[in-house]
């Protein structure tokens, strides 16, 4: 290390008997990144990071992580005490405008959510396009771009005093879209929602009521599914995130740029994990294992155990740690018989008191405890997913938002290493083999 000629500290690369000076860049919780931003036009080169594993692609001020310690903090607040103290709605409102809101504008953003959860009516003809085959998150992702279609202000460029009717929107339609993918899929007639009922307890309503009952709430699911939703709501640069910055970087407009993080949460290796656990209790079931064998199995590397271990969190996933009481009250509050969640609760207590998973530091995860939460309250196994991206959307959006205030945004353009053929001809089709 080095210092530059303003006293700033620098990292020194010598390529092709050249020396070049790399600012060293200081995150405000000490994270140090060395800023390659010149290095092709100074030298020629560039990095090669498959996958990013080691590349910071942004400086952001929303979301705060240390894998190694297990530290989770919305805006410098840390995940236990808002999950604990705040709710989804308000812990939307800090990631997307960087503070608690007060009384007034909590009220407001509320009232703003409740105003905006309709969808256009005309949409319902949309949904008759899909068959009942569809997967939720192909609904999801087609219906957030067709909504857009009806709010023309949307595609006349970036209008910053629009952005917070659209954020409310979105937030408050994601839900109102997912619960009617879910009634169209069953074959059910569409549930309108209620201005009466609060966020999470109106996709409960639009969910499961029918038009001559309304669903019985049970203020536990209620407020074990908040959580869930909260405890989503970002996740600094993941894969999803990563490409609602890319597809933002772009200008493309907000509803755009959230069907494309739906995608990409889509995809089993991100946000398909939870529906993986059950999916895996559910195997375990069919072979008459209680979980025992299993255990064994995935000791012996024979099978891999889902909903266990964190890519990023070398300890304890923070919000598995605040996850798994609510799961337990819940469990214990609904006095569920299920076989599936039998077998749950003897793979945890594996994982805790196993001596091979910890050493391993492989502790259930929060894809582990939710998805016992879902199974739980009714979700079915199809919507695990989209509830994960109900609950990521504040995080999308607040990341967009901070690309579109950025002054120093630029479009997204990765380089690469080519790898293919050198120069090549073209061959007429009457001479090729």
């Amino acid at each position: 290390m080095s210092t530059t000629h303003d006293n700033n500290p620098a990292a020194k690369l010598e390529l092709d008997g050249k020396t070049y000076e790399l600012p060293i860049i200081e995150g405000t919780e000490g994270e140090r990144a060395i800023d390659i931003s010149r290095l092709r036009p100074d030298s020629g080169y560039i990095t090669l990071d498959e996958g990013y594993g080691n590349t910071g692609s942004c400086k952001s001020s929303i979301t705060f992580i240390d894998g190694e310690k297990g530290i989770l903090r919305y805006r410098g607040i840390p995940i236990d005490e808002l999950a604990e103290k705040s709710t989804f709605v308000e812990a939307a409102f800090l990631l997307i405008y960087g503070h608690l809101p007060n009384r007034t504008e909590l009220r407001n953003w509320s009232d703003s959510l409740a105003e905006h959860q309709m969808v256009h009516e005309n949409m319902r003809f949309h949904f008759e396009g899909f068959p009942v085959t569809a997967h939720p998150m192909a609904i999801l992702s087609s219906m957030i771009n067709a909504s857009s279609c009806y709010y023309p202000g949307l595609m006349t460029g970036q209008n910053p005093t629009r952005f917070d009717v659209q954020a409310s929107r979105l937030i408050s339609q994601v839900r109102t879209i997912a619960a009617f993918s879910y009634r169209k899929s069953r074959g059910l007639p569409t549930i309108y929602p209620k201005k009466a009922y609060k966020y999470t307890a109106n996709f409960l309503h639009m969910m499961f009521s029918m038009p001559y009952e309304d669903y019985e709430m049970d203020p536990a699911a209620v407020r074990a599914l908040d959580l869930v939703f909260m405890l989503h709501a970002d996740h600094e640069q993941n894969c999803s995130t990563a490409t609602v910055r890319t597809v933002a970087s772009s200008k493309a407009n907000l509803f755009a740029s959230a069907a494309a993080g739906v995608c990409a949460l889509w995809g089993p290796l991100h946000g398909g994990a939870n529906q993986a656990v059950l999916e895996m209790l559910q195997a375990i079931h069919d072979e008459g294992d209680d979980g025992s064998k299993f255990i064994q199995a995935a000791k012996n590397k024979t099978r891999r155990l889902m909903g266990f271990g964190h890519r990023v969190y070398k300890n304890y996933d923070p919000r598995a740690k605040i996850i798994k009481k609510t799961c337990d009250d819940l469990l214990e509050k609904l006095s569920i018989s299920d076989p599936l969640l039998d077998i749950a609760k003897r793979l945890e207590e594996a994982a805790i008191h196993d001596e091979y998973f910890v050493e391993r530091k492989l502790y259930p995860n929060v894809d582990f405890y939710s998805g016992i939460i879902m199974r739980a309250v009714g979700i079915p196994l199809e919507m695990f997913t989209v509830i994960f991206a109900i609950g990521r959307m504040p995080g999308w959006i607040a990341n967009y938002k901070e690309i579109m205030e950025s002054p120093d945004s630029r479009i997204c353009r990765p380089r690469q290493i080519y790898t293919g053929k050198e120069i090549n001809s073209y061959i007429p089709l009457d001479q090729r083999a």
